[in-house]
């Protein structure tokens, strides 16, 4: 038995470490959801292209693509916990972000081995990016994940083969086997990180666009500006893309929800898909398993259609 309990506690100190390493912080989308924040488009579309554009005016390396891939990788993703384009948006004053609180958050009742990465680490801060609410640490799988998943892709040749690593992580070590909880936006950004890194130089991946750059006398030469629009909808949103939960851990999941109700029933729309169906399709083949019966139009909208908000109340988690 000692021996057993010896191993259990090493094997979540490994845990802690290796999932820090691939995704520092935990998030709470739901928090403070009610509340206005500026849009980041600007300022984010402007750090993605200023990086862009000076790697590929410094370039002296020939037409490689990975190399150039490999390239921005190091100026926006990283090996460290956070990755620096993750670490700078959480940081800095540009950029709007939602209030959020460990205590108060929608994994305060968790068990230790399920919160262990948000009560060490912390939480990713909830920012806008057009109408789009996410976790900052979507940046660090956009950049880092999504390198890893489009290296599996030039290997394979078919993206649901190369995303079956990625549902390895989330189901795994780094995932439900650990904490309990599968995250299908985690899934949304790897890929989508992945279609940012094919389309640097091919064309049509994203829409009818051209490819970012193309390659003249062995240089970058660019064709057109980056945007996180052309990568980030709904599904990058864990409130409105919920994700898996262990059977332990959904009671308590199910209970931080419905404080949740003033806020609802005030910003109804801030809950809502309007292309649910056309998401769900075009992220099936990469592993993401919509839970809809935890979506908050679903759940609340059941749960919450008989409650008015007393006088004065705010209906937040925060504001109890």
């Amino acid at each position: 038995m000692h021996a057993w309990l010896t191993l259990r506690r090493w094997t979540v100190g490994v845990a802690v470490v290796l999932a820090a390493e691939l995704a520092a912080y935990e998030t709470d989308p739901y928090t403070a959801r009610d509340r206005d924040i500026a849009d980041s488009l600007a300022p984010l579309d402007a750090k993605v292209n200023a990086a862009l554009d000076d790697i590929a005016a410094h370039w002296q390396r020939g037409a490689d693509e990975w190399l150039f891939v490999t390239a921005i990788y190091r100026r926006l993703g990283g090996r460290h916990w956070v990755d620096r384009l993750e670490r700078w948006a959480n940081d800095s004053v540009e950029v709007a972000k939602l209030p959020n609180s460990r205590e108060q958050s929608i994994i305060s009742e968790f068990p230790a081995h399920a919160a262990r990465v948000a009560w060490v680490f912390g939480f990713a801060h909830t920012i806008r990016v057009g109408d789009v609410h996410f976790g900052t640490d979507k940046i660090g799988h956009f950049f880092s994940q999504g390198r890893k998943f489009y290296r599996r892709f030039l290997r394979l040749r078919d993206e649901a083969a190369a995303a079956r690593w990625s549902v390895v992580t989330e189901v795994g070590l780094f995932g439900r086997f650990t904490t309990g909880v599968r995250s299908n936006a985690d899934l949304v950004a790897n890929y989508e990180g992945h279609r940012f890194y094919f389309s640097l130089f091919h064309d049509g991946v994203v829409g009818d666009k051209p490819a970012i750059f193309r390659w003249q006398d062995g240089r970058p030469l660019k064709q057109r500006r980056f945007t996180w629009l052309d990568h980030v909808n709904a599904f990058w949103d864990e409130a409105l893309n919920p994700n898996i939960y262990s059977q332990s851990l959904l009671p308590a999941v199910e209970r931080r929800l419905l404080l949740l109700c003033g806020d609802f029933q005030r910003r109804p729309e801030r809950y809502r898909i309007a292309d649910e169906e056309a998401l769900i399709a075009r992220y099936q083949h990469v592993g993401v398993r919509y839970v809809r019966a935890l979506s908050p139009a679903v759940f609340l909208g059941r749960h919450c259609a008989a409650t008015a908000p007393p006088a004065g109340a705010t209906g937040n988690a925060t504001r109890q």
